[in-house]
């Protein structure tokens, strides 16, 4: 009798316990209003699962002023993490670090950060300069001394968050099968579009298209 009630409980435990979520991978290829791979556009994808993700650790980042540019031009980093901004000029540089798009625009007078980094001496060490990124959301970079310079930093709490490269494409591992949101964000866009929906499978491979036309940078 005791056997029978055994078995029966560790099979009823079974039959409770939830089903196990598969991984997959998830490649997308992001096109801009022209239809050409749009490059450095921050992909997002956020399952619908009720499976609280668990956040990426911060890392340590580094982003050059180099040639008048922002090196590299967009970083995809973890909240929390800390960035080096290090001048290669031999020319002044201003940081200034404030909310982009329309968050920029209603941002309070204290919001983001502000730093000046001396222009590199001839047989010195560059000025570096440290700041902590302590909010999700994405950052425009820009420099008063230079207002052509123009950079942009997506903070996330997200594992699933990563940029296209030269081809527009983003690889995604380790996401959750089943239904999801998908975000795409660019630094030229003004207003986040509303997020889309996909199914992930164990191998998805989507063609997103977008609004976007990116200016050219100067070489």
């Amino acid at each position: 009798m005791t056997r029978h009630f055994a078995l029966a409980a560790l099979l009823a435990s079974s039959l409770m316990a939830p089903l196990a979520v598969h991984a997959a991978t998830v490649q997308l290829t992001v096109l801009a209003r022209d239809g050409q791979p749009l490059v450095d556009a921050v992909v997002v994808v956020e399952p619908i699962s009720g499976i609280a993700p668990v956040a990426p650790a911060p890392v340590h980042a580094t982003i050059q002023q180099l040639k008048m540019q922002f090196v590299p031009g967009t970083s995809v980093l973890p909240v929390g993490s800390r960035v080096s901004f290090v001048n290669l000029d031999s020319w002044d540089h201003h940081v200034r670090g404030v909310p982009a798009g329309l968050s920029g625009l209603n941002a309070a007078p204290d919001a983001g950060f502000e730093l000046r980094l001396d222009g590199k001496a001839t047989s010195k060490d560059a000025a570096v300069a440290d700041v902590t990124l302590t909010r999700a959301g994405a950052v425009q970079l820009g420099c008063h001394l230079h207002s052509s310079m123009r950079g942009f930093i997506f903070v996330t709490d997200s594992p699933w968050a990563v940029k296209t490269d030269a081809q527009g494409m983003a690889m995604l591992q380790d996401v959750p099968e089943g239904a999801a949101r998908l975000r795409v964000w660019h630094g030229e866009q003004i207003i986040e579009p509303a997020p889309g929906t996909l199914t992930v499978t164990r191998v998805t491979a989507l063609t997103v298209p977008t609004q976007v036309q990116p200016r050219r940078r100067r070489p």
